[in-house]
């Protein structure tokens, strides 16, 4: 099997009809039926090749055209089974493939060029993170390409990443059990429509990255599961097949041609979808042997050790075949444990991802800003922890849609205190993410102070934006891309110690954090203020002499603040203060962050 093996797998127009081929190596017999012979296959069996794939034609049929395979299993069981290489798929709660032939004209060649000259870790990467069947119910592609693709460029994100597209037969698995890897959902339209979505976004300047599901699949008798009558996809073994969390099955990484599958449906998505990276789901789940296992659940490696040999060399595999084929990519690890090397080089032994989210980040700041702020001093070192490690992996900043489901409530429902404290509080968590060495991602509904948990079975509150502590909220995050687009001291030197120094790390008392950025030529402080009070004089150590502008704070009357601003001009004083020639006196208004930079720089 081959990388590109699409495109001889699945079903093609060929000039003889429609060609199908289908790898099925334990199958004793198999025959393609479909609307175009009443679902009785008997007249279109398939020959097996030596390779264990079994091939055929049917004429007098085309696009559109629905089929499934009849496998007659190695167990003698005769099962219908959609294609796994189907790239359309029927509307679910129906589960039959459809032929279908691309004649979309990309108009995004510029934009792949560009792409290719540019390191994504060095770039401002800030992501809107979509579930598109709720972001506005009811929203085709076609639909989202009008109305998403513009919001999206009004907040001034960079990139969206889309939760699973893959076809999936159960809507609140969100796409994470995925029974059609080379086909997007047919939910919101065909396979095209799903092409100009992308297009759509490349052409208005925002990158596209997909959601991707290789750790395990959904057991539905039609899909992939014991597709030959044998546990052809999954591994044999249930203490490796079988995931205990998910009830789903695991993927088989010792077979090569189910390393191919997946490899090549990664290639897929870049190739014949242009996304721009891939984050990959529960990578933990596929490094450890004992992930969810008790003693007695799980088998040790060759070496007696818990980590699993292969899905390490399928990750330097993965990792190293997509950066070398598609330029400027991200590949981008969901990997929720201390593992060493993540976003380390293949040729250093490490997976070779191009980014790690960020968990414990994740963990310790909703920790600390769920805490009513007279009591944060005893929290303090949790805002402050994530720089003692942040350079060991090129992390990527989360709060994602697991933050906000399963009773955890919204970003907003989290805080504490009064109304006028909730808003002031989130305000100030999200203008720290974007602070925070590391690219960031939001989850849809951040941006407007979504009042109620997510739910895939709705959309998105707008109607909150009637009011203006929500809209002040959406305000703030427009200008915080703005400003962090515009100013390369907040992403260039992301992962390089020079692009990060604290000024004050260890006031406890008065809840004050305060840092500085570089990078580019600019310097960027960080002043926040994470207690209830306002410090009408606190100083801060500046490490550059001269005039100095206040560029944000989001305690400003137009994000719903009370205005209690430092001020729009600052002057540095030769006080030295934080271990720095020079200082200023601020006041720092409660719950809130502030962005000063030098007036010449």
């Amino acid at each position: 099997m081959t990388r590109d093996l699409w495109r001889d797998l699945g079903a093609h127009q060929r000039e003889e009809g429609v060609a199908f081929a289908v790898w099925a190596p334990n199958a004793r017999e198999v025959q393609v039926l479909g609307d175009f012979n009443g679902w009785d296959g008997h007249a279109h069996a398939l020959t097996r090749g030596d390779d264990g794939i079994w091939r055929g034609s049917v004429e007098g049929i085309g696009d559109g055209a629905l089929y499934k395979y009849a496998v007659h299993g190695a167990d003698g069981v005769w099962r219908q089974k959609a294609d796994p290489f189907a790239t359309w798929a029927e509307v679910p709660p129906d589960n039959a493939s459809r032929v279908f032939t691309s004649s979309h004209r990309w108009t995004d060649d510029a934009w792949v060029r560009d792409r290719a000259t540019r390191q994504p870790w060095a770039e401002p990467m800030s992501v809107y993170e979509v579930h598109l069947g709720s972001w506005r119910r009811g929203l085709s592609y076609q639909e989202l390409a009008q109305t998403l693709v513009p919001y999206v460029v009004e907040r001034g994100y960079t990139h969206v990443e889309l939760m699973p597209v893959m076809e999936h037969p159960f809507g609140g698995s969100w796409g994470y059990q995925v029974t059609g890897y080379y086909a997007p959902t047919s939910r919101f339209g065909d396979p095209d429509d799903f092409r100009a979505l992308v297009d759509a976004f490349h052409a208005a300047g925002i990158g596209v990255i997909l959601d991707w599901v290789p750790a395990h699949f959904p057991r539905d008798e039609w899909a992939l599961a014991r597709f030959d009558g044998t546990p052809l996809y999954e591994h044999p073994d249930p203490r490796r097949g079988e995931h205990p969390d998910w009830g789903t099955y695991v993927f088989d990484l010792t077979k090569g041609e189910v390393r191919e599958f997946l490899l090549a449906n990664a290639f897929w998505w870049f190739e014949e979808f242009h996304v721009d990276g891939l984050r990959v789901d529960a990578v933990a789940s596929m490094l450890y042997l004992d992930y969810s296992r008790g003693p007695g659940g799980w088998t040790p490696n060759a070496q007696g050790g818990n980590i699993d040999l292969e899905a390490v060399s399928f990750f330097q595999e993965l990792n190293s075949s997509c950066y070398a084929r598609f330029g400027g990519i991200a590949m981008i690890a969901e990997e929720s444990t201390a593992y060493d090397g993540v976003t380390r080089d293949v040729a250093y032994d490490g997976l070779g991802f191009g980014f790690k989210w960020n968990l414990g980040w994740m963990h310790d700041t909703l920790g600390y800003v769920a805490v009513d702020p007279m009591y944060r001093s005893h929290d303090h070192h949790r805002l402050t922890f994530a720089m003692m490690y942040h350079h060991a992996e090129n992390f990527v900043l989360p709060l994602s849609h697991d933050e906000v489901v399963h009773g955890k409530g919204s970003l907003l429902g989290k805080m504490p205190g009064d109304p006028w404290k909730r808003f002031a509080n989130l305000r100030a968590l999200l203008a720290y993410q974007w602070s925070h060495p590391g690219k960031q991602l939001t989850f849809m509904g951040a941006e407007i102070a979504q009042e109620r948990e997510w739910s895939e079975e709705r959309s998105l509150d707008w109607e909150v934006l009637d009011s203006p502590e929500h809209a002040g909220v959406q305000r703030l995050v427009s200008d915080l891309n703005a400003r962090y687009v515009a100013n390369p001291a907040l992403w260039e030197d992301d992962y390089s110690p020079d692009g990060f120094a604290w000024l004050e790390a260890d006031d406890a008392g008065s809840n004050v954090y305060a840092f500085v950025r570089r990078g580019g030529g600019r310097t960027l402080v960080c002043v926040a203020n994470m207690s209830g009070e306002t410090w009408q004089s606190y100083r801060v150590g500046l490490p550059d002499p001269g005039a100095w502008r206040v560029v944000l704070c989001t305690d400003d009357l137009a994000y719903g603040g009370a205005g209690a601003s430092p001020g729009p001009d600052l002057e540095a004083e030769p006080i030295a203060w934080h271990r720095q020639p020079q200082s200023v006196d601020l006041r720092l208004p409660a719950l809130s962050l502030t962005w000063i930079e030098p007036v010449d720089g």
